[in-house]
């Protein structure tokens, strides 16, 4: 699998990284409101991260499941859409939380486990800064004609 890294484009031209920022930025729940960041991207595959602070936790100090699923959700839309004809529209989300974080940043890695022409289904894994599995998010999306 080849990421996108963070380096500068040639002759003026933006990196895929530096081009799915700009994209889902426009996201902008997820990017302004949570401060969701994408960090890497590859055909059918993100990893975006989410600093950990008051704002996401609940009344008993840990992360809020919303939160959780919030990230999750925003890298499956990285990595459903980005450098793909057809836009992607998740219709179900499934999340089973096994773990509270410990760490201070949540990461979300989406990969596509199956595509169709219709549908497609990606599982997205999301685990802190200290290697504990926090949460398995996983998306059944559809393929739409909205670009």
């Amino acid at each position: 699998m080849v990421l996108a890294a963070v380096t500068p484009g040639k002759e003026g031209k933006m990196d895929k990284l530096e081009q799915a920022r700009e994209m889902f930025a426009k996201d902008r729940f997820a990017t302004e409101q949570t401060g969701a960041v994408v960090e890497e991207v590859a055909p059918n595959h993100a990893k975006c991260s989410m600093k950990i602070t008051d704002q996401h936790r609940n009344a008993y100090g840990s992360v809020m499941g919303g939160a959780i699923y919030t990230l999750a959700d925003f890298a499956f839309a990285v990595a459903s859409n980005f450098d793909h004809e057809k836009a992607c529209v998740s219709i179900n989300g499934n999340a089973v939380f096994l773990s509270a974080s410990r760490g201070s940043v949540l990461y979300a890695e989406a990969d596509l486990l199956k595509d169709g022409k219709n549908n497609c289904f990606y599982e997205v894994n999301v685990y802190d800064d200290l290697d504990r599995l926090i949460a398995v998010v996983s998306f059944t999306g559809a393929h739409i004609d909205a670009r």
